[in-house]
């Protein structure tokens, strides 16, 4: 199962610069961002935050796609969960049901990678949660570099969630213009 995907296909501003990467191995979940921003070939910002924690700091998100739309969605993830309550899945589930069918939401643009001590799950505005069968998620203009480089170490013996993660985020750096070496990294 391909569990990349790209935040819009349709980016009228030029926007770029997203790449979030979730790892699980072993009972632990790394989630990277990187910090870069760019319209056109300039980059406007280098240490954007796209990855955070919800829920009382029991859920990671990282986001791809447009800024207000994704603070949106999250906002809407963290009602869902304090009415379901340690149930990421149902929550998302809810998440997707909303953006797929409310007006107002479809028309959002983003991706949200969400993780708990469970948990990964890709939520999209077509109305899909997705558990990847890798347990390794990647999102954003240079989602697919860290996803192929944190499938090719993920059976590496002594590598942790959390060391795949920089290291494949770090490889995603060298090949995506569109990705920084300057990222927040979060792990449960």
């Amino acid at each position: 199962m391909n569990a990349t995907f790209h935040a819009s296909s349709h980016d009228p501003l030029g926007w770029h610069g997203t790449t979030i990467l979730c790892v699980r191995k072993d009972g632990q979940v790394a989630m990277a961002g990187d910090g870069q921003v760019s319209m056109g070939q300039t980059v406007v910002k280098n240490n954007a935050r796209k990855v955070r924690r919800i829920a009382g700091g029991k859920v990671i998100t990282g986001f791809a796609g447009a800024t207000a739309d994704a603070f949106t969605l999250l906002e809407r993830l963290e009602a869902k969960l304090e009415r379901f309550p340690d149930q990421l899945e149902r929550a998302a589930v809810e998440l997707a049901k909303d953006w797929r069918t409310d007006r107002y939401l479809r028309r959002l643009e983003a991706l949200l990678a969400v993780a708990d001590k469970d948990r990964s799950l890709l939520i999209t505005g077509q109305g899909d949660v997705l558990e990847p069968e890798d347990q390794i998620i990647g999102i954003g203009s240079g989602g697919n570099y860290a996803l192929a480089a944190a499938r090719a170490l993920i059976d590496v013996d002594g590598m942790t969630a959390e060391a795949i993660a920089r290291k494949a985020m770090g490889i995603a750096a060298e090949i995506c213009v569109y990705t920084n070496g300057r990222y927040v990294l979060e792990t449960i």
